[in-house]
């Protein structure tokens, strides 16, 4: 077996439900779609296993027999074609119209019924799935094949652009003066990519003039050693300066009275 019949033989199953029902339905006169509604007890000719198969591209529906597996029918999904092949009825979402085919070219319509509503649901599904695998398995082949073409564009060798031994770069930097504009140039002050900064005075105000009247100190708050140290002191100097004048006093009195005035003593001593 060659590579290509075993891809071709390879298949997925997708769904399995044991017993459905199908039927001989008449031509459709409109153009609007078939109703169930429409077809008798009495048209129902087959009731079996559907299995719904993908296979690379193309989703099989197939009709088998419970026991012996035997196919009665099959219906193909190709690509971009399933509501040519499996058509939903307007009055029911448990029935569908399959297009079958024989392998020769030739085709016909039957209905097909589900027992429960879920069944029809998973149904829809299935068929669902296999286009997005579908759709999935084209993006990628598009995508290996955009980059297989993206790696053959670059054939030509790296440049190299090292430069050479004794080769120099120069590089001219122009310095922009400062604007003169925002915080730090009112502070005399610049940016590190901006010229050298120029320095400037700062003015400070006077101290006050004594025209003001001095207020007086606080007294010093009560039990203050400090305090009572420094009171004690001035006590001390003004008793000393109290005695020194009594000193002075017990001087004078020792000094010899006058008698006359003008006249000065034997002793030396001038009257006052």
């Amino acid at each position: 077996m060659s590579f290509e019949e075993e891809e071709e033989a390879f298949e997925h199953t997708l769904l399995v439900v044991r017993e459905v029902s199908v039927y001989k339905i008449p031509p459709r006169t409109t153009s609007g779609g078939y109703k169930c509604g429409e077809w008798l007890q009495s048209d129902k000719i087959w009731s079996g296993r559907i299995r719904v198969v993908s296979r690379r591209d193309r989703c099989e529906i197939r009709l088998e027999d419970p026991n012996s597996g035997e196919l009665f029918a099959a219906c193909f999904v190709y690509p971009g074609q399933r509501d040519n092949s499996v058509e939903p009825v307007l009055d029911s979402s448990r029935y569908f119209v399959l297009k079958i085919e024989d392998g020769r070219g030739k085709h016909a319509f039957i209905g097909l019924g589900f027992n429960e509503r879920n069944e029809a649901f998973d149904f829809n599904v299935a068929l669902s799935d296999h286009e997005k695998y579908v759709r999935r398995e084209h993006e990628k082949e598009a995508g290996d094949s955009a980059s297989t073409e993206e790696s053959q564009i670059d054939i030509h060798p790296a440049v190299n652009h090292r430069l050479k031994e004794g080769e120099t770069i120069r590089i001219n930097v122009k310095h922009k003066a400062s604007s003169g504009t925002g915080m730090l140039s009112a502070a005399g002050l610049t940016g590190a990519h901006s010229g050298t900064p120029k320095p400037k005075t700062l003015s400070i105000a006077p101290p006050p003039s004594g025209a003001g009247k001095i207020r007086s100190p606080l007294p010093p708050p009560p039990n203050d050693p400090v305090a009572a140290r420094i009171a004690s002191t001035g006590y001390d100097s003004v008793k000393h300066s109290t005695d020194s004048l009594s000193d002075l006093s017990q001087l004078q009195k020792n000094l010899p009275s006058s008698t006359n005035s003008g006249s000065t003593t034997a002793s030396g001593w001038a009257a006052f």
